[in-house]
């Protein structure tokens, strides 16, 4: 019985992932890769995009949310060329428009998809799918 309660907690406790900027993620714990890849993002995200997105991924009024980002989950292709090349021009996040400029960090392909899985995966996002190295090679300019 005691092996049962064990195995029920370990259980429970390896799907929860925690981050002090949000709230327990549910996170499939078989995909150690995606746990890895959140935890490099979050340093990605810190050191390039906190400044204007906050340390709560809310934004500002002239910088879109990141947080329980509707265009983040519609637009995956749309976000990750936003990582990797910058973003300009109109775009509506949860029904506000924003018409601002991103631009391009350098990050490498690893570094996007890294960031990409911490940020679709923080603050009330989350997404199934991890953003691949390969998915993210395959967005063009």
């Amino acid at each position: 019985m005691k092996g049962i309660y064990f195995m029920l907690f370990f259980s429970f406790g390896s799907l929860i992932f925690a981050d002090e900027n949000s709230a327990y993620h549910f996170i499939n714990p078989s995909n150690d890769e995606l746990v890895k890849s959140i935890s490099r993002g979050k340093e990605v995200y810190a050191d390039f995009c906190m400044q204007c997105h906050l340390g709560n991924g809310k934004g500002s009024e002239t910088v879109p949310p990141l947080a329980a980002s509707d265009w983040l989950v519609n637009k995956r292709k749309e976000s990750i060329h936003a990582v990797k090349y910058g973003q300009s021009g109109p775009i509506k996040v949860n029904g506000k428009s924003y018409n601002g400029r991103m631009s391009p960090m350098g990050l490498s392909d690893d570094e996007v998809a890294d960031v990409m899985n911490y940020i679709m995966n923080s603050w009330g996002n989350k997404q199934s799918k991890m953003v691949t190295v390969s998915e993210v090679k395959a967005v063009k300019k």
